[in-house]
């Protein structure tokens, strides 16, 4: 996505230099009709198969996608569709032989001509079993993040993922990605049909308003402790605004990169912010609430992300962002309905930019109001999770009635 200066939003930064970028609008608006928090659940379903991570539903290791699928499995059915979810356990992508077996004799075991949805983590990193099946069932892989894409693979490793993807893609009548932004990435990147690429945007559940904690001083980063969310850069921009009186609690998973998680700590001390910035390790359901009430300000600094569900959840309760610039995440953060843009994006790999902004909120009471009422009015605006569902059903509704043959 691309941007321009959000000057108008943050008058009193004027007097220096700006990094920051307006997101732009976000697209494909549900029909006012259409329900935004459920809907009825037709007397007739008709069935398809989901092909999930076997982790989905561990609340150990929380991430956007387990949460996207967990949600519209729960959707689906208010718009026509019953749901057998079919978790299969593995090291997704890379997964071992016994991973490997099931998934194939799970997909072997479905009638002919069956509806499947496939979890782009289970499908893209083994065409070998998913290619095949694809010649007899009606298929739909839905893409989380480009597994390529993925911060710190080794290069020969990633090479070989994009390959394997694209592949599956290929073989598939419809793929499904979370932006606007991801559609575009897949159809270039992959060179894929644009007709069969299709959007479902993560949904957001409307929360109470955040009270926060002072409007200012509470920091919230809500993302799993990986390479790819780029915590590492956040300790360096806190760092840089020491003097500021920030403190800051960093929720997410801490098992994907037990490495990474051990250098950031290891960041952390030698900065001295132990006492004033926190990993808090997993949290879900009302300590994950509880997190969010106390927030003044979300902080996101991932080097990659389809969409950014975690930018949403905060909206939903008004809370501003402060976000790095990368793939779907200005499409997440998006406008208020009169134009307000409710947080401030950075350029990655700039730890610089963002310790700037942060002392432009803290010192600027102006910006921090207009940002505050931003977030308040995309709050409003946001699309539900049935929304979500409903895009997923019509892609079920489009496949072909006789599986595609593979390319």
């Amino acid at each position: 996505m691309t941007g321009t200066s959000v000057e108008a939003t943050t008058g009193a930064f004027a007097g220096r230099a700006r990094l920051a970028h307006v997101p732009a609008q976000l697209s494909g608006d549900v029909p006012a009709s259409a329900p935004r928090n459920g809907g009825i659940v037709p007397m007739s379903l008709r069935s398809v198969h989901f092909v999930m991570p076997g982790g989905v539903d561990d609340p150990a290791a929380p991430s956007g996608g387990n949460a996207y699928d967990r949600r519209v499995r729960l959707d689906l059915p208010g718009f026509g569709w019953r749901v057998r979810g079919l978790p299969v356990p593995g090291d997704w992508p890379r997964p071992d032989e016994a991973a490997r077996a099931e998934l194939a004799r799970v997909l072997r075991r479905l009638p002919d001509g069956a509806v499947v949805l496939l979890d782009g983590l289970v499908a893209c990193g083994v065409p070998e079993v998913v290619v095949p099946e694809a010649e007899r069932l009606r298929m739909a892989v839905l893409v989380h993040l480009p597994l390529g894409d993925e911060t710190g693979l080794d290069p020969a490793v990633a090479a070989d993922l994009d390959a394997r993807e694209r592949t599956v893609l290929r073989a598939v009548p419809a793929v499904v990605a979370t932006s606007d932004w991801a559609v575009r990435r897949l159809v270039s990147h992959h060179g894929l049909d644009p007709g069969r690429v299709h959007v479902a945007a993560p949904g957001a559940d409307i929360a109470p308003l955040a009270p926060g904690t002072d409007g200012v001083s509470r920091l919230v980063c809500v993302a799993a402790v990986t390479p790819r969310k780029g915590q590492h850069r956040l300790v360096e921009a806190l760092a840089a605004v020491a003097d500021l009186p920030w403190s800051c609690v960093c929720v997410g998973g801490l098992g994907q990169d037990t490495e990474y998680v051990e250098r950031l700590r290891s960041l952390i001390a030698r900065h001295g912010l132990e006492e004033r910035l926190v990993l808090a390790g997993p949290r879900a359901g009302a300590e994950l609430d509880a997190v969010y009430a106390s927030a003044d300000l979300m902080v996101l600094t991932s080097y990659a992300e389809t969409y950014g569900m975690a930018v949403t959840e905060a909206l939903a309760r008004g809370i501003p962002v402060l976000a790095t610039d990368v793939g779907g995440l200005p499409e997440a953060v998006g406008r208020a309905p009169d134009g307000g843009v409710p947080g401030i994006l950075v350029p990655p790999e700039d730890p610089g930019a963002l310790a700037a902004e942060l002392r432009g909120w803290f010192g600027e009471a102006d910006v921090r109001r207009r940002l505050k009422a931003a977030a308040r009015g995309r709050r409003a605006a946001l699309n539900g999770w049935a929304s979500t569902a409903q895009s997923l059903a019509g892609v079920l509704r489009g496949l072909p009635g006789e599986p595609r043959r593979a390319a």
